[in-house]
């Protein structure tokens, strides 16, 4: 990522990016990007509740987690100049399904009507409650 003036830095040919929104991105743990475009799609990793600085779990129930990693999510996609409202697809690993109540009040309030398509699954997480990847649709303007 390199800065440039006034504090704002580059993702991965994706706008420019506020140095505070960029702290506030993971660093991602292996040999993947976090968000990439490919024309009009926009598609993320997957996202768990991770404080991106210290990597630590942020929030201890699912309904925390989901609001954490909705805006790690929000901040992703708009590196690549999209919204949660222009999310078509996600895929949602809970470590329980049985908090699935909580995580979709959350998920509701957040994602605008109509909702994307959604796979949600019961996954093996490793120490946190909840994971989502999405893809977003942004026409490609003409310069």
């Amino acid at each position: 990522m390199a800065v440039g003036r006034g504090g704002a830095r580059r993702r991965g040919g994706g706008l420019r990016v506020a140095a505070e929104t960029a702290r506030a991105l993971p660093t991602p743990v292996g040999a993947y990007s976090l968000v990439r475009r490919a024309g009009s799609l926009v598609y993320t990793a997957g996202i768990a509740p991770l404080d991106p600085e210290s990597g630590a779990v942020r929030g201890e129930d699912v309904a925390t987690q989901t609001g954490h990693v909705i805006d790690t999510l929000e901040a992703l996609l708009a590196t690549e100049g999209a919204r949660l409202a222009d999310v078509v697809k996600s895929t949602v690993h809970l470590a329980s399904l049985d908090d699935f109540a909580q995580f979709d009040a959350v998920y509701r309030q957040r994602f605008p009507e109509p909702y994307p398509v959604r796979t949600t699954v019961g996954s093996t997480l490793r120490g946190f409650l909840v994971e989502i990847d999405v893809v977003a649709h942004v026409p490609v303007t003409a310069a």
